[in-house]
C-alpha cells in the first residue's frame, strides 16, 4: 500500500476517499503545507468512477464530474415496483382458477344444482351409459350452482381433466355443463372428440337445441334434447352435422376467452420487458444489486378439491383417464 505524506499526516491514498473536500483556498500541498489545490491522483479517479463521464456522488467532488441524473437507484426501484404490481395482477387472474371447488363425480349425472328430477336423471343415465357401451365415448351431464368467480370456458376443461373423463389414450369425453343461476350452458370436448364434436357443432346444438328450452325455463327438456343431439354425432351422423353447422353463419362468440388470454400474455410480456430494463439501468450505472429469493415456492398439495354435491344419480361411474383442452363452445340465455 503507498501513502501519502501532506498536512493530515501519513494516510494512506484510500483514506483520502473519506475526507470532505478542502475548503476555499485550501489544498493538499507538499512538505506538510498548504498550498494550491490539485485533483487527487489518477489512481483514485478510476478507483471510485469506472467511467470517466459519471461518477458516484460520493466522490464528485474530488474527481470533478456529475453523477447523471439516470443513473442512480431511483429508476430500478420504479422499474421493480412496477414489475411486483404487474405481478400481483397476473396472479389475481390465476388464483381464483386454483382455487375452484368441484363436485364428486358420482355418476353421469351430477345435479348440483338440483335442477332435475329422478325420472328425468334416470332416463340421461341410461342413455349415457348405453353410448359408452356402444362406442367408449363418456359424455357427463352436470349443472352447477355458480362458477365460483370463473369464465365457464375455464372451468369446464378443469373440470374435465379433474373428473378424467374419456378413456386414457383416446380422449373421448365430453361434458354438458349447465349453470342456471348465471344463464351459461357449455360443451365440454376431449382432445380425442374434438375432430367429431367440433366447435361448430356444439354451438349449433347449443343455440337450436338447448338455449331455446332453457329460455322456456324447461331446463330437463333442454339439457335432454342437447344429449340426444350429442349422442347422435358421436354414433355416427358426424358429416350431417358438420354440413348444417357450415350452412349456419357463424356469430362471433368467445371474445370473453380471447381477452383473458390476450391480457395474461400481455401482463407476462410487461413483467420481462421490465426486468430487462432493470437490468440495462444497472449496467449503465455500474451499480450491481443482489438478487433476493424468488416469487414462487414449491408445494405438493393440489389446488383442486372435491366436494359433496347435491342431487347426484348412479354410483359406480369413474372416469376413464381422458384429459382436455378447452374444445367445445358455450352459450347463455
Amino acid at each position: 500500500m503507498r501513502f501519502r505524506v501532506g498536512a493530515l499526516g501519513l494516510l494512506p491514498r484510500r483514506a483520502l476517499g473519506l475526507l470532505p473536500p478542502p475548503l476555499a483556498g485550501e489544498g493538499w500541498g507538499g512538505g506538510g503545507k498548504l498550498g494550491a489545490r490539485v485533483p487527487p491522483p489518477a489512481a483514485l479517479r478510476a478507483a471510485t468512477s469506472p467511467d470517466a463521464s459519471r461518477a458516484c456522488p460520493t466522490c464528485a467532488p474530488y474527481c470533478g464530474t456529475r453523477a447523471s441524473p439516470g443513473s442512480g437507484g431511483g429508476g430500478g426501484a420504479s422499474v421493480a415496483a412496477a414489475a411486483v404490481f404487474a405481478l400481483l395482477s397476473l396472479l389475481l387472474l390465476i388464483l381464483p382458477a386454483l382455487a375452484l371447488t368441484f363436485p364428486t363425480l358420482s355418476g353421469r349425472v351430477v345435479d348440483e344444482a338440483n335442477i332435475l328430477d329422478a325420472s328425468t336423471r334416470a332416463a340421461l343415465t341410461e342413455k349415457l351409459a348405453a353410448l359408452e357401451a356402444k362406442t367408449t365415448d363418456q359424455l357427463v351431464v352436470v349443472t352447477l350452482k355458480s362458477l365460483q368467480g370463473t369464465s365457464i370456458e375455464d372451468l369446464g376443461y378443469q373440470l374435465g381433466r379433474h373428473w378424467k373423463v374419456g378413456q386414457q389414450g383416446k380422449n373421448n369425453g365430453a361434458l354438458l355443463i349447465v349453470v342456471p343461476s348465471e344463464r351459461k350452458v357449455r360443451i365440454e370436448v376431449g382432445y380425442g372428440l374434438e375432430g367429431t364434436l367440433t366447435d361448430a357443432i356444439s354451438r349449433l346444438i347449443i343455440e337450436n337445441a338447448i338455449i331455446p328450452r332453457f329460455r322456456a325455463n324447461d331446463y330437463p327438456g333442454g339439457i335432454t334434447r342437447g344429449v340426444d343431439d350429442v349422442i347422435s354425432v358421436l354414433t355416427g351422423d358426424a358429416e350431417e352435422w358438420k354440413q348444417r353447422a357450415a350452412k349456419r353463419p357463424d356469430a362471433a362468440a368467445g371474445w370473453s376467452t380471447l381477452l383473458t388470454f390476450l391480457l395474461v400474455f400481455g401482463l407476462i410480456g410487461l413483467i420481462f420487458y421490465m426486468i430487462a430494463d432493470a437490468h440495462r439501468l444497472r449496467d449503465r450505472s455500474g451499480r450491481r444489486h443482489a438478487g433476493s429469493g424468488g416469487f414462487w415456492s414449491g408445494g405438493t398439495g393440489s389446488g383442486w378439491s372435491s366436494g359433496s354435491s347435491g342431487g347426484d344419480f348412479g354410483g359406480g361411474f369413474s372416469g376413464g383417464g381422458g384429459s382436455f383442452g378447452g374444445g367445445g363452445s358455450s352459450g347463455s340465455w
